[in-house]
């Protein structure tokens, strides 16, 4: 149906009004869809009888996405529009979502309609007392091998890299509490992965089963090598593994080394050895040096991280607020 003649929904009861949902949405190359996308949120928490928020966040979104969020915000008040200022990342444009959510209680979700509108009740009836997380565990994931293949491989080595189990059934899709959220915008690091954040925080997570669909538009952003280099980088802010298998390495070439030597120092007290032999020293030289390269390298890369972070520049840049402009 047209935007511009659509029902708007009633669960924004205006700005100072509380607002029970706030649904967190970064937007990426899934302009056709996010009409669909509201229509359904709408239809899922009106019929809960819940007020809530739709926060599209447009990361630079390449099909111009933001016309249509502009669109959306006109015809719906219960939609709000940011747009960043450039392509930041999906989890910098949750951020900037959740560090505008008003609602009591937070869903996070992709726009491709992979995430289920209809699944956001089971998991806001999940959320008993004591219960601070509720993801959905997507059982019969509808993605193609290679990218099942890759979001495997991702969790993976984000798993070895950072000594934790990952459950690749779950990601970003689930409904966060207030405290959660409160935790979440008090983190100041700009390096953002919402699983662990939220997993840093120790608050009570429950999963439940909910359904998964074929994308309904466009393709992921997220190559094989896209994501071992996201699993790599967030390895190098939430862990100091790498420095940890650095050591290993070292110690472990120094035994070996040290027991090559008192095998050369018995086989030359006993005259087997009359002369040095040139190539043990060059391949020593060459395996010593590669080993202080690669520990100079790892090294580097936190001091990259630490520079990095100490510039303080924010995660996010908001461009345009839907908001605003109805003021």
């Amino acid at each position: 149906m047209n935007a511009t003649n659509a029902t708007a929904p009633q669960g924004d009861l205006g700005n100072a009004a509380p607002i029970d949902v706030s649904v967190v949405v970064p937007v990426y190359g899934c302009r056709g869809c996010l009409e669909e996308l509201v229509e359904r949120v709408d239809a899922t928490l009106t019929g809960e009888g819940l007020s809530f928020e739709v926060i599209l966040i447009d990361d630079q979104s390449p099909d111009r996405a933001w016309s249509r969020i502009e669109e959306l915000s006109d015809s719906h008040r219960a939609v709000r529009g940011l747009r960043l200022s450039r392509n930041f990342g999906q989890h910098a444009a949750i951020s900037a979502g959740l560090a505008s959510a008003r609602g009591g209680r937070v869903v996070v979700m992709d726009c491709d309609l992979q995430d289920v509108p209809e699944a956001i009740a089971p998991m806001l009836a999940a959320m008993e007392e004591g219960v601070e997380v509720v993801l959905g565990q997507r059982a019969e994931r509808q993605d193609g091998w290679f990218k099942r293949t890759g979001s495997i491989a991702f969790y993976r080595t984000l798993g070895w890299l950072t000594d934790t189990e990952y459950d690749p059934t779950t990601a970003n899709f689930g409904v966060y509490s207030r405290k959660v959220v409160d935790a979440l915008n008090r983190m100041p690091e700009t390096d953002r992965f919402l699983p662990l954040l939220v997993r840093w925080t120790g608050f009570n997570t429950v999963k439940i089963v909910v359904p998964h669909a074929r994308r309904s538009e466009g393709r992921s952003g997220y190559t094989l090598g896209a994501l071992l280099r996201m699993a790599t980088r967030i390895a190098l802010s939430f862990s100091d593994k790498p420095l940890r298998l650095v050591m290993t390495g070292a110690l472990v070439i120094a035994a070996g080394a040290a027991a090559i030597a008192a095998f050369a120092v018995y086989r030359y007290s006993a005259g087997d050895i009359r002369v040095a032999g040139f190539t043990s020293i060059v391949a020593s030289i060459w395996l010593v040096g590669s080993l202080l390269m690669g520990s100079i390298g790892v090294l580097g890369l936190y001091l990259g991280k630490v520079h990095g972070e100490s510039k303080g520049r924010p995660q996010y840049l908001v461009w345009q607020d839907t908001r605003e402009q109805r003021q």
